[in-house]
């Protein structure tokens, strides 16, 4: 007889296990062996909590009322709950806090796209170490984590949040057209995005330019290209990325960066720099991250902050990928 489980989960058995929990480990002595310690939060929190953090859809998170009537959350990611941590058992600590995690996270989703609703992450959080070191200090240890996992081929996409917000600015894009225009951008839907762009009235040239923009991605040769775009929102983000790819320097982990212009995070905390990790073996984005001091104003500390998360199913596929790739090459 067959005991079906809800869409967007799934049973992990024995030999799936011990390799998801050697992935664990590696990831682990990474995290610790560069200072940061491992925390824990709960799965539950209060709605109002996470709710803070923003974000176009706030990651569609389960919502219930307890026996006294209280709203409850199951987090659907570990960054501001973290950052809620933070402000109330670190307020006062010496800086730079460095913490890791390896948690579960719940979201709702679409299952007829293969969404998952329950899902396993590993990540760090550097909060309150001054802001280019702390960006390059991300990049690096995502870099080493990624070599733990055997991933040779993964790349860090590098983007800034703030670039799409400060050109809708500049262009005239009111405030209700441009999640329309932001949510066409993180889907990388380019026909919606330039309909919702010529409806907020942006000229047929100033649209072009946004599109062209959007597809800009490659190695540092990109950042002068974009300087080439004439608004004033793309030059200010090709200079900060400069400034961080100058300070990459000649690290390994410069080499795994590609430049992207049409990155989007899809949570409003964001600022500054952000990331995504992809992989070629896989053809899915395995994990994310970025800048969001923004989020810890919220909790009422005005603390530079950065980090990533890293989806260790996406990340345990791709192992398999590579692997299989690099045996059928001999």
């Amino acid at each position: 007889m067959i005991h079906p489980i809800p869409p967007g989960t799934r049973d992990v058995l024995p030999d799936e296990m011990r390799e998801l929990r050697k992935l664990e480990r590696a990831l682990l002595e990474v995290f610790e062996g560069r200072g940061y310690g491992e925390v824990a939060t709960p799965a539950l929190e209060y709605d109002e909590v996470l709710t803070r953090g923003g974000g176009r859809n706030n990651h569609g998170a389960y919502r219930f009322f307890d026996e006294g009537g209280e709203l409850l959350a199951l987090r659907s990611e570990m960054t501001v709950p973290i950052a809620r941590l933070v402000a109330t058992r670190y307020a006062g600590a010496e800086l730079p806090h460095r913490l890791c995690y390896i948690a579960a996270a719940y979201r709702t989703v679409s299952p007829q796209r293969g969404e998952r609703r329950e899902f396993l992450q590993a990540g760090m959080e550097l909060i309150g170490a001054p802001e280019g070191e702390g960006t390059v200090e991300v990049i690096e240890v995502l870099e080493a984590a990624l070599d733990a996992a055997g991933l040779g081929s993964a790349v860090v996409g590098l983007g800034d949040a703030d670039l799409y917000r400060e050109l809708l600015d500049e262009l005239g894009v009111g405030a209700e057209a441009r999640d329309s225009v932001l949510t066409r951008l993180a889907a990388h839907d380019l026909v919606g995005l330039e309909a919702e762009l010529s409806a907020a009235g942006v000229g047929g040239e100033q649209v072009a330019a946004c599109l062209a923009l959007s597809q800009l991605r490659g190695g540092p040769e990109v950042l002068e290209q974009a300087r080439e775009h004439g608004a004033a929102a793309v030059t200010s983000a090709a200079e900060r990325l400069t400034g961080i790819y100058e300070a990459l320097g000649s690290r390994p982990s410069a080499e795994r960066v590609q430049f992207d212009f049409g990155l989007m995070r899809d949570l409003s905390y964001y600022n500054g720099a952000i990331l995504e990790v992809y992989d070629p073996a896989l053809g899915h984005v395995l994990g994310g991250g970025g800048r969001y001091d923004g989020l810890m104003k919220r909790f009422g500390l005005n603390l530079s902050a950065a980090g990533f998360a890293l989806d260790l199913g996406r990340v345990h596929v791709a192992q398999i990928q590579e692997r299989r790739h690099g045996e059928e090459g001999r």
